[in-house]
């Protein structure tokens, strides 16, 4: 036995003695096998060509056609991320966001106000990591009639044993074992969907559609005229997708794949360097992925039931340390898997272009500042409405703004008013007073402690010189 085959029977046993899923040991030799034999998952720019879509705002839904769709879907909000670039070690979802509400104070409001004003059931159900499950569901908890009685809340996703770089076999970290583990990116959801039984009980349960997303993206409701318009389509599969603007550098793109004319996302970590210019070429590749996604319930069991449980998802392999918190600990291997890449598996999978408001991601505490600013406002119905005319590119100095307790000490009075900014940067150590105002392009530069005062406009004109 080689020693890289050894490594499988060793990261299986370990996964075997865990207690996870066979279906999930199985999808994770796949991925072992692919990356011993040298896969890499790139996606070169010579093999795609980029997209054209059409959109929801030229779309006619019916009301009936929207309703009908709404009551035969469920929500599911991944809800593993833990927000470890931003300093916090539980649920990314427990941050508060506005007016005292965490990410799932909101989602689980969006919820109850579409199930009472549409008069439909609507499950809401998390994909949560073992390190994001107790927390959140304690979070939930003051959610009475958020659980239905027939579904749970919850679903785990799958974890698998991170791999030492050099040899392929699972690391050992008597530190903290808890860091021997990852999850499995977020293409993992369709295994455990399948593994848990969830999948069976929602078709039983007469639901159709799935619509999930990020428990990060405010803007990621499951709206009655999106699920309609997936309904009226008959695809089996579908992504929401928004045109790229300069502050999309980091998330990947949708293309045709020339050799089949299917649908591919290709991620970052999927492009060759040498096809990095393409990647950001905003006018070529126009769109990417909001992470909010609509499946076919019955298409993906069929699918799954065909392959025996494993999809077939392109491999992501990232490459970080064991702790990620540690750069001088061993170099591992993470196998991953996208979500949204299923595109690629299903015939006749659909995208559609959604504004911006369906997609406000929160990654840095850059996006928390617009977020939490009066860049939005959150109406009735927990949904936030972009009232600025323009969201504002932020970009704070990690020394002092990346982790969110640094970043909540020098914001004590909230966010600034940022409705009429362009930009703002900040380098150094600055503190913002209460109803301070930022407009145009406005950069704060200096050395040692500052502070803007109280009821301060900050102005700068084009150019980007401050105040």
């Amino acid at each position: 036995m080689s020693g890289r085959s050894s490594g499988l029977e060793l990261a299986r046993a370990k996964m075997v003695d865990a207690g996870v899923d066979p279906v999930a040991i199985e999808t994770f030799a796949h991925y072992y096998r692919l990356l011993e034999h040298g896969e890499t998952g790139m996606i070169p720019e010579a093999s795609i060509e980029p997209v054209d879509i059409e959109s929801i705002a030229d779309v006619e839904v019916p009301d009936d056609v929207a309703a009908k769709a709404i009551a035969e879907t469920v929500a599911i909000k991944l809800n593993g991320g833990l927000g470890t670039s931003m300093g916090m070690d539980r649920a990314k979802s427990l941050l508060c966001v506005r007016r005292g509400l965490s990410f799932l104070d909101i989602i689980a409001r969006q919820t109850l106000h579409l199930r009472r004003e549409y008069g439909v059931r609507l499950p809401l159900v998390l994909m949560n990591s073992f390190r994001t499950s107790a927390d959140s569901l304690a979070a939930l908890a003051r959610y009475e009639d958020l659980k239905l009685p027939d579904l749970p809340l919850e679903f785990r996703q799958n974890m698998e044993p991170k791999l030492l770089l050099d040899s392929l076999k699972p690391v050992e970290w008597p530190k903290d074992p808890d860091l021997e583990w990852c999850p499995p990116g977020h293409g993992d959801i369709y295994t455990a969907l399948r593994g848990t039984g969830l999948l069976d009980q929602l078709i039983e349960q007469g639901y159709r559609y799935a619509f999930v997303s990020n428990s990060d993206n405010l803007g990621a409701v499951p709206a009655p005229r999106v699920a309609g318009w997936f309904a009226a389509s008959g695809a089996p599969f579908a992504i929401e997708a928004v045109r790229r603007t300069p502050s999309d550098k980091k998330g990947g793109h949708f293309a045709r794949r020339k050799a089949d004319g299917r649908l591919v996302l290709r991620e970052t970590a999927q492009t060759l360097p040498e096809d990095r210019e393409a990647l950001a070429d905003l006018s070529r590749h126009q769109y990417c992925s909001t992470n909010n996604i609509w499946f076919d319930l019955h298409a993906m069991k069929a699918t799954l039931d065909a392959r025996e449980g494993v999809l077939g998802l392109p491999l992501i392999r990232n490459e970080k340390t064991v702790d990620p918190a540690d750069p001088t600990s061993p170099k591992v291997v993470q196998v991953e898997t996208a979500m949204g890449a299923a595109i690629e598996v299903f015939e006749g999978a659909r995208l559609i272009e959604v504004g911006r408001d369906r997609f406000i991601p929160v990654k840095t505490t850059n996006d928390l500042l617009v977020l939490r600013s009066d860049v939005y406002e959150m109406g009735p119905d927990f949904s936030l409405d972009q009232v600025a005319a323009n969201v504002p590119y932020v970009e704070l100095d990690d020394n002092h703004f990346k982790v969110v307790g640094e970043f909540d000490k020098r914001f004590p009075e909230g966010a600034p008013s940022l409705a009429k900014a362009s930009s703002l940067k900040v380098q150094g150590d600055w503190t913002f007073g209460p109803n301070v105002q930022v407009v145009g392009d406005v950069e704060l530069d200096g050395k040692g402690v500052q502070r803007v005062p109280a009821g301060e406009v900050l102005s700068g004109d084009p150019s980007g010189s401050d105040a």
